[in-house]
């Protein structure tokens, strides 16, 4: 596979927005309904299921950290594999997963985020697809440094709306005792933790964005390290402080989990701003922000793929003034739009999971290859971590992939 002369993406992104962009997209719409599955596996102890699935996920973090460094490339993973193996199958079809996981990932959010808003708002739901589906196309289009921008607009709010969360939870009174009364669970807790996995998966979004960082051997592994740092610390607290107020139980059995903790902390019951109805729009906003991160990604990736396979070779146009792949980020727009509205979000997340549950072991054997064929790096992480990376990813699939048969 050779790579095909096609204009350059412009560097314009700095180590701050590009951490926003991180845990924006691996935040997105999940914890605010995930806490509530993960407690009725874990029950209290649903805030190490949570550390736990980010230790699971540091592995494969510090791998993509490495690579990202070097090989600073859209479509990073089919260029990891190429550089790696120097086959010319395997890293185009690497890139495609990659591209069908961010479209059909994004599809899933698109579709949750607008059962939300419909709770708000009287809308036929297809209609809100299109329309958000469509304008949050416009927006990957106009540019990525306004794309991550909005993006960090985003990120920030449904911080805060956890934040607040966790606030009351830990200001109300405790509904149980301060440490549990008896130990773990394992195997409640594995599998509490194997769920809690997929709120970590998005950090590997953001080595696809390299070739727009602004000096990308210091600007990627600081990103991918904090987004990750921030989000597992963020989700080991609202977890604590949504089980402080509200039994494991009651939370497994909603379907808004966090605007229970609300209203079981606060006293303000209903889903008008005075009560929780507030979190229900910033749930909103978080899944826009994930469609956009999703949409983002998944053009640069097929604009990449553009200039390492002849038959990808139309998407390599970048627009002169914006500087986004024009036709990659229509293509997968409309693709985003059109899953949305033929599955539902069960199965769209599933299928998204097996997928980059695959590459991420794919790329773990990546990096290992490259270390043996050069070990210098402008950052290096010790040839045990992608060891622990491959194995951990290539186990976690095989469960998957058993649940989903039996």
């Amino acid at each position: 596979m050779t790579e095909r002369s096609a204009p350059h993406l412009k560097r314009r992104i700095g180590p701050g927005l590009m951490t926003a962009y991180g845990v924006g997209v691996m935040v997105g719409a999940g914890i605010y309904v995930l806490i509530g599955a993960v407690a009725g596996l874990a029950g209290v102890w649903a805030p190490l299921a949570f550390v736990l699935a980010g230790l699971v996920a540091a592995p494969s973090a510090f791998s993509y950290a490495e690579l990202s460094t070097r090989i600073p490339e859209a479509a990073g993973e089919a260029a990891y594999v190429a550089r790696a193996f120097g086959t010319t199958f395997l890293p185009v079809l690497v890139g495609l997963a990659i591209v069908l996981a961010g479209t059909i990932s994004g599809a899933a959010v698109l579709r949750g985020g607008v059962g939300y808003l419909t709770a708000l708002v009287s809308v036929e739901p297809a209609y809100a697809i299109i329309a958000l589906g469509g304008a949050l196309t416009v927006v990957a289009l106009i540019g990525v440094f306004e794309s991550l921008a909005v993006a960090a607009l985003f990120t920030v709010i449904e911080v805060i709306g956890l934040i607040l969360v966790s606030g009351a939870g830990f200001l109300a009174e405790p509904v149980g005792p301060a440490l549990p009364a008896a130990p773990p669970e394992v195997f409640a807790v594995l599998a509490a933790t194997a769920l809690a996995f997929f709120a970590f998966i998005g950090f590997e979004d953001l080595v696809n964005m390299a070739e727009e960082a602004r000096k990308p051997s210091r600007t990627m592994p600081r990103a991918i390290i904090a987004s990750l740092l921030i989000t597992t610390v963020l989700y080991a607290l609202v977890s604590f402080a949504a089980l402080r107020a509200v039994p494991p139980a009651d939370l497994a059995a909603s379907q808004r989990p966090l605007a229970l903790v609300w209203e079981r902390a606060t006293g303000q019951t209903g889903e008008g701003w005075g009560g929780a109805g507030f979190l229900s729009a910033i749930a909103v906003l978080a899944a826009l922000n994930g469609v956009l991160a999703q949409l983002v990604m998944a053009a640069r990736v097929l604009f990449g793929l553009g200039r390492r396979a002849r038959p990808f070779a139309v998407f390599t146009h970048a627009h002169p003034r914006f500087g986004t792949p024009v036709l990659a980020t229509l293509t997968c727009g409309a693709a985003l739009v059109a899953a949305s509205l033929a599955l539902p979000v069960g199965a769209l997340a599933e299928i998204a999971s097996l997928v980059l549950l695959a590459v991420f072991a794919v790329i773990n054997a990546a990096l290992i290859s490259l270390k043996l064929q050069s070990p210098a790096a402008p950052f290096r992480v010790p040839m045990l971590v992608p060891v622990l990376g491959l194995i951990a990813s290539a186990g976690a699939f095989a469960l998957s992939l058993a649940q989903r048969i039996a």
